[in-house]
């Protein structure tokens, strides 16, 4: 989806600032005082678990860990680019001294960039490569690396299973305006090509689960419930639901799906046999490498990147963090071990067995 960017007279980009004052108000982490400084974080959306959960209170600790004299102020934009550039020239008006970026359309968002590159304020693209602009750091995971995994660990349930060659394999793609998207499609084909049949291939606008359930029941039509042997969901969230959709349709057994975000419904589902994989990303080193870079460009520091990465214009210093697969037998050893979850929240109702098969105990 391209976003046509309008430019706001100066008395409506007031507005706009004080109409979103509560959306983008300081944390209370600080910075109140004549030397603050404002680091703005923006995240996508809320249907994935882990923006709200995870990334939004641990960078804001790690903010508040590392500069005394430092607010954040924080947007969500409901899956929604026009809400997110709202947000952006909101932000620039409250006097934000750095944006933490994570686009919901990071094809379209280097109109807004470029306002901040004009008023010499540094970006980071979280999580999302930003194209067609230069700026500060890209944070993110390997995601080719990603998507290889969750290629690999379906091949080998196949193979496990006795399935492989014997059914169709069901590819259930992220958002195509989120880069990652394709980097996750890349790494899985280049793991799965020639050696199992695709059935169907869907992108999925917004990672919506309700429309990865829609596109797994078409997929169910037009291949035939015996004729999927397995699913390579993108993200734990569209995994639930094709497994909606199968379970709709009678599955006696379902096949091996994929996932990645490690949420806690999929880990459950895992445990339980429902979902075969997740992709466990360390969002805490995510969120703290950012806030650590961005605390250090509100103090006009610039850190050495790892790497770079090109997005097309510009080779971008880069900060690219090691995914983890996960089955079963691993969630201990991971998931638990880092204290991602809690045994208590995991192990409820039904799931209860599961762990004790797995050795996961209080």
């Amino acid at each position: 989806m391209r976003t046509r960017w309008t430019v706001f007279s100066a008395a409506a980009l007031l507005l706009t600032a004080l109409t979103l004052t509560a959306c983008g108000q300081d944390d209370g982490s600080g910075g109140s005082g004549p030397s603050a400084k404002k680091i703005a974080l923006f995240l996508p959306e809320s249907k994935t678990t882990r923006y709200e959960a995870f990334d939004r209170p641990l960078f804001e600790a790690k903010v508040k860990a590392l500069c005394a004299e430092c607010g954040v102020l924080y947007f969500n934009a409901d899956q929604d680019a026009a809400k997110q550039q709202q947000q952006v020239e909101a932000a620039l008006a409250q006097g934000a001294n750095v944006l933490v970026l994570d686009a919901v359309d990071a094809a379209a968002v280097a109109p807004l960039v470029n306002q901040a590159k004009q008023r010499n304020v540094p970006v980071i693209a979280y999580d999302r490569l930003i194209s067609g602009i230069d700026y500060a750091y890209y944070v993110s995971f390997n995601n080719v690396r990603v998507g290889e995994m969750q290629g690999q660990a379906l091949l080998d349930a196949l193979t496990a299973r006795g399935t492989l060659g014997k059914g169709k394999v069901v590819f259930i793609n992220g958002s195509p305006t989120d880069p990652s998207s394709a980097d996750y499609k890349k790494g899985a084909h280049s793991v799965l090509d020639g050696k199992v049949a695709i059935g169907r291939e869907f992108d999925t606008p917004d990672w919506s689960p309700d429309k990865a359930q829609q596109q797994m029941e078409q997929a169910i039509t037009a291949l035939g419930r015996d004729q999927v042997a397995g699913v390579l969901s993108a993200n734990d969230g569209m995994a639930g639901g094709a497994i909606a959709a199968m379970k709709r349709a009678g599955f006696a057994t379902l096949p091996p799906i994929t996932g990645q975000d490690a949420e806690l419904a999929a880990v459950q589902r895992i445990l339980t046999g429902e979902q075969y994989m997740t992709i466990y990303l360390d969002i805490r080193a995510e969120a703290e490498k950012s806030a650590e870079l961005a605390v250090a460009l509100a103090r006009g520091e610039k850190p050495a990147a790892a790497t770079t990465v090109d997005n097309g214009t510009a080779k971008i210093p880069s900060f690219l963090l090691d995914p983890i697969p996960v089955t079963a037998d691993k969630i201990k050893d991971t998931i638990v071990k880092d204290k991602f979850y809690t045994v208590a929240q995991i192990c409820t109702g039904e799931v209860a067995a599961a762990c004790t098969k797995y050795g996961i105990a209080s």
